[in-house]
């Protein structure tokens, strides 16, 4: 394959899953700057490893689960605690961004509030499984966990959120996106 060719490929595969990964990683992290970072260094690192792709999961599965991991090691990294720990001493920036902005127009911000108030093994499980619409299945394998765990994760999640969402339709919310 010639450089050119490789250069198209990587750029179609940003073109079709960048925006989808960006919201993945920003659903984590909370922070727009981040999230992309880390999405940069997916593509990075899938691009260097492209051989180690042995399409045993679609494209855009394989590149979920390495920006929830790459997300996961960001939340466990000192970096973040660091930052945590001087956003707790100096209260939080009220600075607007764009990105912020545009945020605070989403119809449904109500439930993206209530989702960064869940902790992480319950928010994880509830985006793979009504943003991205995986199964209880697919996200076991995906957080190398049981699926009774995932299930149970989700009955959780799914409690904490209605005590926070009055009068929300759980039908919806599957048929709704970020």
């Amino acid at each position: 394959m010639k450089v050119g060719e490789l250069v198209e490929g990587i750029e179609e595969i940003i073109a079709e899953h960048g925006d989808y990964l960006l919201r993945v990683a920003y659903l984590y992290v909370e922070n727009s700057a981040t999230a992309e970072d880390i999405v940069q260094d997916v593509f990075i690192a899938f691009y260097e490893k492209r051989n180690q792709y042995r399409g045993e999961a679609s494209l855009k599965t394989y590149l979920v689960k390495m920006t929830v991991n790459r997300s996961h090691d960001y939340l466990r990294s000192w970096k973040n605690k660091r930052i945590m720990l001087f956003e707790k001493i100096k209260g939080r920036s009220t600075n607007h961004t764009p990105e912020r902005a545009m945020l605070e127009k989403v119809e449904k911000q109500e439930l993206v509030d209530a989702l960064f108030t869940l902790s992480i093994n319950y928010r994880e499980v509830l985006i793979l499984y009504y943003f991205q619409e995986i199964t209880t299945v697919e996200i076991a394998k995906l957080l190398k966990c049981p699926e009774a765990t995932v299930r149970t994760r989700l009955q959780r999640a799914r409690k904490q959120l209605e005590k926070q969402i009055i009068g929300y339709e759980w039908g919806e919310l599957r048929r709704e996106s970020i």
